[in-house]
């Protein structure tokens, strides 16, 4: 992996947690919980967003085993449910915000992929073109988000996919699934142990590069 690689890799992964965490916020804010609002979360400044362990310390980690991907966490935007018109279907919509608002970015990015392919047909021959660093760093916006957008699906408390689920549950049924909520981060370490996420994620990636062949 390059500096350039590495560069690109981390500009690219603060950029999408930035949207998603302000997707969530923003959700949140139009639901009628201005909470993350006032904290200043609504926003593409990655600063507001930074985990130490999410953003830095685990992405380095990463980089140093040149893992395939990258990807890592943010600070989970508050939710205050006492202020939500309907706090079951509103947590629901908040918590697909984020992960929606990262396929969004990927699908941007695979529509500037086209234009680019359009204006450029010798794309993906040449890589001395100024125009395939663009074709680089649009690959690693599709990738990333892609890959964010699946990871915060996962039905595992404190994922995203939890609190989509939920919002399909009954109240019983609901309180029983989120019992698991302690051992959460147990589970999800353990799927990265022994290989589960890795199998997921290259299901996705291979998913991913066959559409970009596509063009």
């Amino acid at each position: 992996m390059s500096i350039i690689d590495i560069i690109i890799r981390v500009f690219v992964l603060l950029f999408a947690l930035s949207v998603h965490e302000a997707a969530h916020a923003w959700t949140a804010l139009k639901l009628g919980d201005p909470t993350a609002s006032h904290m200043g979360r609504i926003t593409l400044n990655p600063i507001a967003h930074i985990d130490p362990m999410g953003t830095i310390i685990f992405p380095l980690i990463l980089i140093v085993m040149r893992a395939p991907f990258l990807f890592g966490y943010a600070k989970p935007v508050p939710v205050n449910p006492l202020n939500l018109r309907n706090p079951k279907r509103d947590n629901l919509l908040i918590s697909a915000a984020g992960p929606l608002s990262n396929l969004a970015v990927a699908v941007i990015a695979f529509i500037g992929i086209i234009i680019l392919k359009f204006l450029d047909p010798n794309l993906f021959v040449s890589r001395a073109r100024f125009s395939y660093l663009i074709l680089l760093i649009l690959y690693n916006f599709i990738i990333l988000n892609v890959i964010l957008a699946t990871f915060n699906l996962i039905p595992v408390p404190p994922l995203d996919g939890s609190g989509v689920l939920m919002g399909f549950l009954s109240d019983e049924s609901a309180q029983k699934y989120d019992q698991i909520r302690p051992y959460g981060m147990i589970i999800i370490i353990v799927l990265w142990m022994t290989g589960v996420l890795r199998v997921v994620f290259s299901i996705v990636l291979g998913i991913v590069d066959y559409f970009i062949n596509l063009i």
